[in-house]
């Protein structure tokens, strides 16, 4: 029966407790150890029912329990302190109000960066808070957000990432908004069959049970927002969950008078085929600044969280040309200047590609407001463009669209500039503009509430900010031994009582048999060393590799009954990667076959609650993946935060991590052509770390039964990894590194109608008109071939530029070692001075170089486009180097 009308109901709190839904609908709850405990107070047994979600507690909740509590002085008490902490959070003097303040004269006050619920308000629009940041916008982009267990809207480690983004942002005062979709079965839940075999569920999720708002329009209706798809208009609602003081808003297409098929475009993060990946990424890009439109901000800097993202340039760059008037090659200035890409992606494979056909068959339009042929229109998705049968690759546009990008570990961005060098031509590998920015997590979020609890004793407040020079990290010794460890083990505890629970709910769902059942009640021994491995079940991470020696595990595992080994495994495989899916069910199969019931736990349906036990609870965190495959991974720096020494491959951030103090490395950092004996050779090196190191560790006791030398690493591990591979960290280097810069190039080249950006434009294409045009007809260098290292050599360059001038580039010498190919390596750019034009009108450049070093040497001559408004040298794609 359809009804006839339709109500939102709200929870009927008593006037003394209105607190709690504020409280409640701003996610500010998940990092506040106040606020969560307090929410646990109300109702232990429905916290826990309701994943953890207060909004669906208060909605269920009896109202009997509400007149108790409001009774109850001390919960008041609590929920005072608590609705105060929100309220101080609020009013603080922020990093970026610090840092951004003195920058800010130059901007016009006049473009206010704000929508009309501001998002440093309470999720109530009624009850906004005051928001004197600066006139800016930062508009952050992901097809996923993972903030907390009840939003479902996130696979992996790039959702929890996105969030902790989000959650980091917040803390520092940045200007952000977060832009995604929201799904509404998200990612599936996860059970395994009794063949160990991974199979799917996809709960709905009620988003009016979930701590989201639905955006309005003055009038009461629906906030929607229309993107037009071939042969149809697909209109989307907009919904809001309050982060601290970021606004993350999300797309929902599941509304009339959208068809079926449309529906389904917020129906599961990367679900269906191809066609639902090319609509979702439209409703993301496309939809999301138009969503931000219709809400009114004026964002001046726009980051792609991976190239998921990336259709928003060419909607940007239409909104430019209809609305504001500009030419295509104006208007892709703009945008390329002030947008931002961050790619997570290692390999190739890793990169969504569509089919020429199909992107002109739904984009094609694109092409004809940007008055491009297809091929040129194609091309900007294309590394080689004049392969007319290559596909069309978001990452490619995404790169071809951003004044910055940057992979996620240094080894990342090392790896992807070499991915990616083919779109610079002739820039040497190393000099590729493609940055690194390490990942972090957000420390309030994964460090257990004893441990943080033990920090802000004897670290002080602010250890979860604090950069790695800070005097309080001098401070950790100051921790008592006895202290630290007991608190692991009430963790270590913690994790098994769970697991244990979690284990006994999936098999009485299985209808397994009374002897599994009662077996799983005693699965895993709470003084045991514990290794944990949680993570995306894809292949290249090897989630079986500790097995490939069955006896020697065993032995490990089993071998000395004074000294034994368990294992806590978890994760999930994408629903179509049998592979991965394959690795579960053998894991599953191993435990059974070796008897191995009680001291390795595969954990069904992991998800961050259970992350957070595990990086907690767990003794050594374990990682093996094919270097140098894994992009970053996080999973290892919570559990670094929470005391863990990580036993990692040398892969992501453990290879510049401190990996003898905090850890243990498997390998040197090798990489091998044949994986059959790169996989026989680590596993070898695991157990041979397990055996002589981390085992005879752990198990080293004093009178006191502390095993000292293991809480020394514990320390370093927190010391050492907290204040760098965090969020913290991170956000602040994304805003100085990249937001800043890219909205002072916003307010630069919009000003005067846009001035700048016509002036830069006109230039590129004279420059690029003129550009082989420039010879360099004469190079004199001082010295012959023998030189002592630290003599100085002088170099003068004659260069014609034709119709150019010296003010369009820029002339380098480039000196640096020569390898075994006869190639300059790891060269250093000399900027040379301009001398003047001799009588044949060619200018002179001249410069002086030395040698610190003695062997074979190298020197050559390049020219770079210059202008004072470019974002980089390399911007135009244009270089010249001497013959």
């Amino acid at each position: 029966m359809q009804p006839i009308r339709t109500f939102n109901v709200s929870p009927s709190l008593p006037p003394r407790l209105e607190p709690l839904r504020k409280l409640a609908y701003n996610l500010h709850w998940d990092w506040n150890v106040e606020t969560k405990d307090l929410f646990r107070r109300l109702d232990p047994d429905l916290w826990e029912s309701s994943h953890h979600n207060p909004v669906l507690m208060l909605g269920t909740i009896s109202q009997a329990r509400l007149m108790e509590v409001v009774e109850d002085e001390g919960f008041l008490a609590q929920m005072d302190r608590a609705a105060l902490q929100l309220e101080d959070y609020f009013k603080e003097r922020t990093w970026y109000q610090k840092t951004r303040e003195k920058g800010s004269g130059t901007r016009d006050k006049g473009q206010v960066g704000q929508a009309r619920n501001s998002p440093l308000s309470f999720p109530d629009p009624q009850s906004p808070i005051p928001d004197p940041r600066f006139p800016e916008c930062y508009a952050y982009f992901s097809a996923e957000f993972g903030l907390v267990d009840c939003l479902p809207i996130y696979s992996g480690g790039l959702g929890v990432l996105a969030g902790d983004h989000l959650k980091s942002a917040s803390d520092l005062g940045l200007p952000l908004v977060g832009v995604g979709l929201l799904y509404q079965q998200g990612y599936f839940a996860q059970y395994l069959n009794a063949d160990g075999w991974q199979q799917e569920r996809y709960p709905i999720n009620d988003f009016y049970n979930m701590p989201l708002h639905l955006e309005r329009n003055p009038d009461g209706s629906e906030l929607r927002i229309a993107v037009d798809y071939p042969g149809r208009t697909v209109y989307a609602r907009v919904w809001r969950v309050q982060v601290g003081r970021v606004p993350l808003y999300m797309l929902d297409t599941n509304i009339e008078p959208n068809n079926p098929y449309d529906h389904d475009i917020t129906d599961q993060l990367y679900g269906g085929d191809i066609d639902m990946r090319i609509h979702q990424e439209m409703m993301l890009g496309i939809g999301g600044v138009r969503m931000l439109k219709a809400l009114g901000y004026n964002v001046t800097a726009y980051h792609m969280n991976e190239g998921h993202a990336a259709f928003s340039a060419l909607e940007r760059i239409r909104i430019l040309i209809e609305e504001q008037g500009l030419s295509y090659a104006e208007a892709r200035q703009v945008v390329g200047s002030t947008n931002i890409f961050t790619t997570h992606t290692p390999v190739p494979a890793g990169i969504d590609l569509f089919s020429p056909d199909k992107v002109l068959h739904y984009l094609g339009h694109y092409a004809d407001i940007f008055g491009l042929g297809k091929d040129q229109f194609l091309a900007l998705g294309r590394e080689n463009t004049g392969d007319l049968s290559a596909p069309f690759s978001m990452a490619v546009l995404a790169l071809k669209m951003a004044a910055f990008s940057n992979g996620v570990a240094q080894l990342h961005g090392t790896v992807s500039r070499q991915m990616f060098k083919g779109l610079w031509t002739d820039v040497p590998v190393e000099e590729v503009p493609i940055n690194a920015i390490t990942n972090g997590v957000h420390a309030r979020s994964c460090v257990a509430k004893s441990t943080q609890e033990l920090y802000d004793r004897y670290l002080g407040p602010n250890w979860s900010s604090a950069p790695t020079d800070h005097p309080l990290w001098d401070r950790m010794d100051a921790i008592p031994d006895e202290e630290l460890w007991r608190n692991h083990e009430r963790c270590r505890l913690d994790m098994i009582l769970y697991v244990r629970e979690r284990l006994v709910k999936h098999l009485r769902d299985r209808g397994a048999s009374p002897s599994e059942i009662a077996q799983a009640q005693e699965v895993l021994d709470p003084y045991v060393l514990t290794i944990g491995f949680a993570r995306r079940f894809a292949t290249y991470k090897r989630a079986t590799l500790w097995m490939r020696d069955v006896e020697r595990i065993k032995q490990i595992l089993l071998g000395n009954k004074h000294r034994k080994v368990q294992f806590v495994i978890a994760g999930k495989a994408h629903p179509k990667d049998i592979p991965g899916k394959e690795l579960i069910r053998d894991i599953n199969h191993f435990i059974r076959e070796q008897g191995l019931e009680k001291q390795i736990v595969f954990v069904p349906n992991y998800d961050i609650y259970i992350s957070r036990l595990m990086v907690a609870g767990c003794d050594v965190w374990l990682n093996t993946p094919r270097r140098p495959r894994e992009a970053s991974g996080t999973s290892g720096m919570k559990a670094a935060m929470n005391g863990l020494p990580n036993l990692s491959v040398l892969d992501g951030w453990w290879d510049e991590a401190d990996y003898v103090r905090t850890g243990w490395a498997i390998g040197h950092g090798e990489i091998y052509d044949d994986p059959i004996y790169q996989d026989e050779v680590e596993a070898n090196a695991l157990y041979d770390i397990l055996e002589k190191e981390v085992v005879p560790l752990f198990y080293d006791r004093d009178a006191d039964g502390l095993p000292r030398r293991w809480i020394d690493k514990m320390k370093d591990a927190i010391r050492l990894n907290c204040p760098f591979f965090n969020t913290a960290r991170m956000v602040g280097e994304y805003a100085q590194r990249a937001y800043f810069p890219a909205s002072d190039r916003y307010y630069t080249l919009y000003s005067d109608n846009y001035a700048p950006a016509k002036e830069l434009a006109a230039w590129k294409a004279k420059l690029t008109d003129h550009w082989y045009d420039i010879k360099i007809k004469d190079i004199d260098v001082s010295v012959g071939p023998d030189i002592e290292v630290n003599q100085t050599v002088a170099v003068k360059a004659k260069v014609d530029l034709a119709t150019l001038t010296n003010n369009d580039v820029q002339v380098e010498l480039y000196q640096g070692s020569i390898d075994a190919n006869g190639e300059i390596v790891n060269g250093i750019p000399v900027v040379m001075e301009y001398q003047g034009e001799d009588t044949q009108g060619l200018s002179i450049y001249t410069a002086n170089v030395i040698y610190t070093t003695s062997g074979l040497q190298g020197l050559s001559l390049r020219v770079l486009p210059k202008h004072k408004y470019l974002s980089s040298p390399y911007e135009p794609r244009l270089i010249l180097w001497a013959q």
